[in-house]
């Protein structure tokens, strides 16, 4: 597996990150022994950082983590673990709910630190000057207590995330659905500003949100009526050549030498064989240019998200 540094953090990362949704629930049940096997599987083909959030089934993809890499090993990860959203529609990034939630997730994982903190979803926050000072204030004091060695924040808005790289001193950033086949932002719009801080970027959702997979995306998507369209045309073309689309936006995505770390989901082994076989088989190149053709109508198109309309 290719190593790649994560900003400035010393950090090397996989260019393939196991992403903990699913061992929350998130998309149907995963038990305690079908997690050990995607964990102890993706540990042992080279992936070294496993994301996962307090949000994720309230806590449950994080006790799921903490009992199976008791098993595997804590110290053969790095944990990348968000705090600030709770649920659904239930935020605090105030400064004694972030060391709470952050706590917690301690407690859950069954460690007394994590290599990666971040402040979750931030969007959806109230007051964003208050995010620049005070829950960025108390990232920084989890860090020189020892209790995570490196901070940052995660959101959809690109412009929302280069204003918290430019004011907070971070070391990383996740960003998601921003590099796909459909959007491709985070190249042009947001790795310069990362690069000129230092700043770690790691790419979340490779594809888009169910937008780029053979069932189609879940109800609550919010691309819209012309995303979803062009989203069902890059599927059928590749059906039309015996190819699955999921499997051609990981070779995309893969394939990406800015990017040190893509993070992807799997509830089983036979997932993440799939996602580990996008890292070594190249992607077919006339293929590709077919399916952006398809998607060429609604390329690098976004959607509102939370509170941030900028």
């Amino acid at each position: 597996m290719q190593l790649s540094p994560l900003g400035n953090t010393g950090l090397q990362v996989s260019q393939l990150s196991l992403g903990g949704a699913q061992f929350g629930q998130q998309y149907g049940p995963v038990s305690v022994a079908q997690a050990a096997e995607v964990v102890g599987a993706a540990v042992d083909a080279g992936i070294n950082l496993i994301d996962t959030s307090a949000y994720y089934g309230k806590g449950t993809s994080e006790s799921i983590l903490g009992e199976v890499l008791a098993g595997v090993g804590r110290e053969r990860v790095a944990i990348c673990t968000k705090a600030g959203r709770l649920d659904v529609n239930q935020f605090d990034f105030t400064a004694a709910g972030m060391r709470r939630c952050f706590e917690e997730s301690l407690r859950r994982l069954r460690t007394d630190h994590v290599e990666i903190l971040l402040a979750h979803d931030i969007e959806n926050a109230n007051d964003y000057e208050r995010v620049f000072t005070e829950t960025a204030e108390v990232l920084h004091r989890l860090k020189a207590e020892g209790k995570c060695r490196f901070i940052g924040m995660s959101c959809y808005p690109q412009g929302l995330l280069k204003l918290a790289i430019e004011r907070c001193n971070l070391d990383v950033v996740i960003s998601y659905c921003h590099f796909n086949l459909q959007n491709q932002r985070l190249l042009s719009e947001l790795m310069p500003v990362a690069e000129a801080h230092g700043v770690g970027v790691l790419n979340a959702s490779p594809l888009a949100m169910g937008l780029l997979t053979e069932q189609g995306p879940p109800p609550w998507h919010p691309g819209g009526a012309e995303i979803l369209a062009a989203g069902r045309a890059a599927v059928e073309v590749c059906r039309r050549h015996g190819a699955n689309i999921s499997e051609m936006a990981m070779q995309f995505c893969l394939r990406e030498l800015r990017i040190p770390s893509t993070i992807s989901g799997a509830a089983t082994v036979e997932e993440l064989r799939a996602n580990l076989c996008a890292c070594e088989t190249p992607v077919d190149l006339s293929l590709l240019a077919e399916v952006e053709a398809a998607l060429a109508p609604v390329r690098d198109r976004t959607w509102p998200s939370g509170r941030w309309h900028s």
